[in-house]
């Protein structure tokens, strides 16, 4: 467990960090084309805070939160006593939960039915897409397996 909870960490830093350069990219771009009022949060999220800077550092943090909790979910795929489609369930619901709800929360997507209705497809489609791809790599690695065993016997 100690193994994930260190990924986790990692995960958090690099996820907190591309948030940071993200809002950073946004505002520099936002602010050179004489929008200098714009800040690349919600406004509803913003009106949480006292300050734009307290919602800019809880931002960046539940960016951190996302990944921390993706990397660290991963232990499931080490879990052998299940199936490959189970695991895969259990950490598309787990995962989905955690990063859909963040995201209701910078985006107050819950006052914008359809845009949480795209969030959530989007969030599955790309998750069936990475499931495809890790289920293919898979395949190629038994394959491989297979053939260097038969080529030993």
């Amino acid at each position: 467990m100690k193994r994930y909870i260190k990924r986790g960490l990692f995960s958090f830093a690099i996820s907190a960090f591309c948030g940071l350069i993200a809002h950073l990219i946004i505002d520099a771009i936002m602010n050179a084309s004489s929008q200098e009022s714009f800040f690349a949060m919600s406004p509803d999220f913003r009106a949480l805070f006292p300050t734009p800077a307290i919602a800019a550092y809880v931002n960046i943090l539940l960016y951190g939160v996302i990944g921390f909790f993706f990397a660290f979910m991963t232990f499931l795929f080490d879990l052998s006593r299940i199936g490959l489609l189970v695991q895969w369930v259990i950490y598309f619901v787990t995962t989905a939960g955690v990063c859909v709800a963040i995201t209701i929360l910078l985006w107050q997507l819950h006052r914008y039915p359809r845009a949480l209705i795209l969030t959530m497809c989007g969030y599955s489609v790309t998750y069936v897409i990475m499931a495809i791809s890790q289920f293919r790599t898979l395949k190629r690695d038994v394959a491989a397996i297979n053939a260097e065993l038969e080529s030993t016997t």
